[in-house]
């Protein structure tokens, strides 16, 4: 009853890295904060410590903040 021929789903495909973003990646894509997140990233990156990170993490935060008031999702 096996069959040389995968019925379904091709799984033989896998997609690149370049090709799969990362779930929180589009979800920070659709608020409309992803500068202000990519800022917070870069920084981290350079400083290695949040501390030093505190503006940019601020900015993400009240950017993040007014998006959840516009949507009626304020806590």
């Amino acid at each position: 009853m096996s069959s040389a021929r995968p019925s379904g789903h091709n799984w033989s495909r896998n997609p690149s890295p370049e090709e799969e973003e990362d779930p929180l990646d589009q979800m920070i894509s659709r608020t409309g904060c992803a500068a202000f997140h990519y800022a917070v990233q870069e920084c981290m990156a350079e400083h290695q410590d949040w501390r030093k990170c505190q503006p940019q993490v601020q900015s993400f935060k009240d950017c993040s903040e007014a998006i959840c008031q516009e949507s009626g999702k304020s806590r």
